[in-house]
């Protein structure tokens, strides 16, 4: 199976309180990161603290990353994650 194919099936899920806080660990940990999201995402807006999200896992080094929702793409149709690995941000 293609890495394409194979990726657009989700990981796992999260609680709203485990994806908050693993974008902001990412933030944390990775210079610029806040920045991007901020212009490349619209915010969640009001979200339910018992909604769950999906979890993606990055295709980038070792696979040990996980993609979490950080947003909705501002440019196209999506959700905005970032890896919590390698702080990279795709769209889902």
């Amino acid at each position: 199976m293609s890495s394409n194919v194979g990726q657009n099936y989700p990981y796992a899920s999260e609680s709203e309180t485990q994806r908050a806080a693993a974008v902001a660990a990412a933030v944390a940990r990775f210079a610029g990161l806040g920045d991007r999201i901020a212009v490349e995402a619209s915010p969640l807006g009001e979200v339910q603290p018992d909604e769950r999200w999906w979890v993606w896992v990055c295709p980038v080094g070792d696979l040990s990353g996980r993609l979490h929702v950080a947003g909705y793409a501002l440019e196209r149709h999506g959700l905005y994650t970032a890896c919590d690995a390698c702080g990279q941000t795709f769209l889902r």
